[in-house]
């Protein structure tokens, strides 16, 4: 390989992984505008990013608890019994705007449970969460059973599944870059989110420098339940429809997306 070449390749930013599958989305969506009929439409570009957006946003606060060295499996069954909770509830006449605090505040107790059970008792993430993605989806099914909830308001289903006007941006798309925005500015730019690369990198170490390293990773616990419970109530109202099972398997898809995302998941 020629030596200019070989400079360009082990640029920064250029050769890494990441990069190259971000350069094959891109051929991708070319090749899919340019082959595939009906595929830039509005609609159908709505109904892709609306889809990604469960996706996105457990990845928000998953990329920090990934960049501290721990992860959480059961955010899809959070999400699947805060949709379970909601259904329930609503079944039994409680308003849709007394429903939704109270199922965060559920997502942020599955959160601190997992994150008590990790800081705490000294349990490896990776074990704890997935016993609580069996036991959280458990109780969403004992919560709902079968049944499907599906005559939530009107204008709530309408802000989860609808368009900015003649756009091909979903109406949930703009909370979503202010909390794109918010989890950016954490990471990078304030000492909280410079401390979890301390402790991804070494958590004795950070520990000696004065870092408290049990609350951050109960912080990024709790906080990755909240988003799960948040995503919980987006799935059961862009789909129109609240069960038990909601987003079985969304925790794969969130766990590559921050791979893909070039996070190392040894911290």
């Amino acid at each position: 390989m020629p030596d200019s070449l070989t400079r360009l390749v082990r640029r920064p930013g250029l050769g890494r992984w990441d990069s190259a599958v971000g350069a094959l989305l891109l051929v991708l969506l070319l090749l899919s505008f340019g082959f595939v009929d009906g595929f830039g439409n509005a609609l159908n570009l709505s109904f892709l990013i609306g889809n990604t957006l469960p996706i996105a946003l457990i990845a928000l606060p998953m990329t920090l608890l990934v960049v501290s060295g721990e992860i959480d499996l059961s955010v899809a069954s959070t999400a699947g019994l805060s949709g379970s909770v909601m259904g329930a509830l609503w079944n039994q006449g409680m308003s849709i705007e007394t429903i939704i605090p109270l199922c965060l505040l559920l997502g942020a107790v599955c959160g601190l449970v997992n994150g008590l059970l990790v800081t705490r008792l000294g349990l490896p993430s990776l074990a704890v969460t997935i016993g609580t993605l069996a036991a959280y989806r458990g109780i969403a099914q004992i919560v709902l059973g079968s049944d499907a909830v599906t005559d939530f308001p009107t204008r709530y289903l309408d802000f989860a599944a609808g368009r900015l006007g003649d756009t091909f941006l979903p109406q949930a798309f703009l909370p979503f870059l202010v909390l794109l925005a918010i989890a950016v500015v954490v990471l990078h730019a304030t000492p909280f989110g410079r401390s979890l690369f301390a402790i991804g990198a070494s958590e004795e170490a950070a520990r000696f420098a004065g870092i408290r390293v049990k609350r951050h990773k109960l912080i990024l616990f709790v906080a990755t339940g909240f988003m799960a419970s948040l995503t919980g109530i987006f799935w059961a109202l862009h789909y129109a429809s609240a069960r038990y099972d909601n987003a079985t398997g969304l925790e794969l898809s969130v766990v590559a997306a921050v791979l893909l995302g070039g996070i190392d998941f040894d911290g």
